[in-house]
């Protein structure tokens, strides 16, 4: 049994397919169904149920697959640790941020981290928040940025930074007449939403608790929200990094921009990874950059001394809606 079987045995147990999984790993397809049929003959025992459609593992093909993780992991970490001997910051590092985030905070970290790290070759994979943690769980991802809380376990988390929701309104609006609005300004407004899948929803939802509900618009983007926005089909929430100068193609002079009253309603922002990952100081470092380099709209969190490992019992779906924090 070797660490390239156990790799294309994974592999398999996350593409579910045969020619899928032998692309990941860069190898023909016979080429993977030969090692992993030897792996199984090793073994003496069947690791997948096989049908035309999809593979499906055995029971016993789950156990060994979970321990293949495993040791995979164990075996990055040992090399890991062999190049932080040289230099953490040096190398890949696969990062997964939210949509609702990425097109506004990382425009503005990676000339910083250019400038700071330029041995680090940052990989960004922008999709929605259950997605990127199955990533992570998988390996295929190394650090999230993403809304808090979440739930899964095996993380650790660490918060960034608190931001609050601006109201971005039609140019015109009667509630723009306002220097500040209120949570209950809401409850008669046509409210524009992200769709299903997308944490800001929820968050959106939260804070327009008291609003009686009917249906809605939903988005795929803040942009596209914004641009309904402009066009004077309804009002919605922006997180406050959306609200920048320069943030979206829609000029100011088509929508407007109102704070919350205090205590405004905010997210928290921050970064995660697996528990015991092998180049946790390299996400330590990141973080320490954005930390240091927040844009003057968000508010720093405990930070660096506020890492919060996520166990099984307090693990379960992603996203799980709270109250949200005010500001």
């Amino acid at each position: 049994m070797t660490l390239q079987e156990l790799r294309y045995l994974v592999a398999v147990a996350d593409e579910g397919h045969f020619a899928r999984a032998a692309e990941v790993c860069h190898v023909g397809q016979p080429t993977l169904s030969t090692q992993l049929k030897k792996l199984e003959d090793y073994l003496g025992v069947a690791l997948f149920e096989r049908n035309k459609r999809h593979l499906t593992p055995t029971p016993v093909g789950e156990e060994i697959i979970a321990e293949a993780r495993v040791a995979l992991e164990v075996m990055e970490r040992i090399r890991e640790l062999a190049r932080q001997g040289h230099d953490a910051m040096d190398g890949p590092l696969r990062l997964g941020v939210i949509p609702s985030l990425g097109p506004y905070l990382i425009p503005h970290l990676l000339p910083l981290i250019h400038d700071a790290y330029p041995k680090l070759r940052l990989f960004l994979r922008e999709d929605l928040t259950a997605n990127l943690l199955e990533q992570l769980r998988c390996v295929k991802l190394d650090a999230l940025l993403l809304a808090l809380p979440v739930h899964s376990e095996g993380l650790d988390v660490m918060e960034l930074f608190r931001e609050p929701f601006h109201l971005a309104l039609p140019a015109g609006h009667p509630l723009a007449l306002q220097k500040q609005v209120h949570e209950h300004d809401l409850a008669t407004q046509p409210l524009l939403l992200l769709e299903e899948g997308h944490c800001l929803r929820d968050q959106a939802l939260e804070i327009c608790a008291s609003r009686e509900r009917r249906d809605e618009v939903a988005a795929t983007s803040l942009e596209t929200l914004r641009q309904m926005v402009a066009a004077g089909v309804g009002c919605t929430l922006l997180p406050a990094l959306a609200t920048l100068p320069g943030m979206g193609a829609i000029q100011s002079r088509l929508i407007e921009i109102r704070p919350f009253a205090a205590p405004a309603p905010s997210r928290t922002i921050g970064v995660v990874w697996r528990h015991r990952y092998p180049r946790e100081s390299t996400v330590r470092c990141l973080a320490e950059l954005i930390l240091a380099h927040l844009p003057a709209c968000v508010m720093p969190s405990a930070g660096l001394q506020n890492v919060v490992p996520i166990s099984s019992a307090t693990a379960s779906s992603a996203c799980t809606p709270e109250r949200l924090q005010k500001t």
